[in-house]
């Protein structure tokens, strides 16, 4: 059954900005956090400009935020570009990118190069199979996310990750694991939510 926000609640998410682990194409999970980049930040305000139209009472929102330095950097753009405190926001951990493990921070070739048979086990099913080194499952990242959506109950704005938003969009939408791995990361834009149906919003 696809995951359902409480009646007359609206969630508004994004994914950080653009970092430089992602420019380099490089795992980015809890231990890997590298500064937003010039477009990043760009991508950021975009976003801001894009909630300040789409939420007409933004400043009644309660604003969250992973606590990862990119997330809330994310966040504290967004809050002082719509006129905000910078500091107005609570962060919580069930919004975490996924834990990568031993491959936070490789490449897709370097972590296939140190153990191709959990490389190969992991990316056939990542919804089941753990990432090597404490990493998580899709499942236990969905766990997380779905403890924190039954607490919400007022309109809220989140910053969350690539991997996070995309299994949360994927809950909504009733998704198989396989298929929440075909989702997209975009940056720059901005998720709307209303009982289990997801809205794209792209910034102009």
């Amino acid at each position: 059954m696809p995951l359902r926000l409480r009646d007359g609640v609206t969630l508004y998410f994004c994914r950080h900005g653009e970092t430089e682990a992602n420019v380099e194409k490089r795992f980015q999970g809890w231990t890997r956090d590298t500064p937003l980049t010039a477009k990043g930040r760009e991508q950021v305000r975009a976003i801001a400009a894009t909630l300040k139209a789409e939420a007409p009472n933004f400043a009644a929102l309660a604003y969250v935020s992973s606590p990862l330095p990119r997330a809330r950097t994310t966040m504290e753009i967004i809050r002082e570009t719509i006129g905000l405190p910078r500091d107005g926001y609570t962060t919580d951990e069930r919004i975490m990118e996924i834990n990568l493990g031993s491959w936070d921070g490789l490449t897709d070739a370097e972590a296939e190069a140190r153990d191709p048979g959990a490389y190969a086990k992991r990316m056939g099913n990542k919804g089941e199979v753990r990432v090597p080194g404490g990493g998580e499952s899709y499942a236990d990242v969905a766990a997380r996310i779905e403890s924190w959506i039954a607490d919400i109950g007022i309109d809220t704005f989140a910053v969350s990750h690539g991997a996070a938003t995309r299994i949360l969009r994927g809950l909504f939408q009733g998704l198989s694991w396989g298929e929440m791995s075909e989702l997209d990361e975009k940056q720059g834009v901005l998720f709307l939510a209303r009982g289990n149906s997801v809205q794209r919003i792209d910034s102009n």
